[in-house]
């Protein structure tokens, strides 16, 4: 009888067998071949699932914000305003070893985003609902008195949101990934302007 095998979780040994050789070797040395050895597969195995490296990095981008999404929907259960917006920040931040994996699957994609329409598309779908995640919890925030400072919230969001996205470029370029870069400190001094009014 012939085995059967779950493609999805094939999928996701190959993405994190890519997480791993980009850690190690970089963007450039994430070469099909290498992946495949790192996965276990043979060459030729995975063209099935990804005919491209391309292709394969988008559906790791895609994986990664999901798999954010997932911790971020279960940090912020029963929290909202400014307490939901701590924890949505502190689970994209690169604050472990985890994340800046992800940070490095990440920073690759946006590359390639610059020069391909479907790319630059998925990142700024993925953007638009980060921005709108942080404007809401930025709004209750002030409806509950939490934030007080004189700037428009959508303003306020796109700084932070930009400020999680160098953040994800910083711990990239970091030499190792026990680097300490002072990203929650930089978190909360945002957090007490928000709060600290005009």
């Amino acid at each position: 009888m012939p085995k059967i095998v779950d493609h999805d979780e094939r999928r996701l040994e190959l993405v994190d067998a890519t997480w791993r050789i980009i850690a190690r070797l970089g963007i450039e040395g994430a070469t099909m071949r290498e992946i495949a050895l790192e996965a276990g597969f043979a060459n030729g195995a995975l063209k099935p699932y990804f005919p491209t490296k391309d292709t394969l990095l988008t559906f790791a981008f895609r994986h990664v914000f999901n798999r954010t999404n997932e911790r971020i929907r279960e940090v912020t259960a029963g929290k909202g305003g400014i307490a939901a917006l701590r924890a949505f920040c502190v689970e994209v931040l690169p604050l472990d070893s985890e994340r800046v994996n992800e940070a490095r699957i990440v920073v690759p994609f946006w590359q390639k985003a610059i020069t391909d329409p479907e790319k630059a598309a998925i990142h700024r779908e993925s953007m638009d609902q980060w921005h709108g995640t942080i404007q809401g919890y930025l709004t209750e925030a002030r409806r509950q008195g939490d934030v007080t400072a004189a700037v428009d919230d959508s303003a306020a969001s796109g700084h932070l949101l930009n400020m999680l996205l160098g953040a994800q470029i910083a711990a990239a370029l970091a030499p190792g990934i026990e680097t300490d870069l002072g990203l929650d400190e930089q978190l909360e001094a945002f957090l007490t302007l928000l709060q600290a009014g005009s």
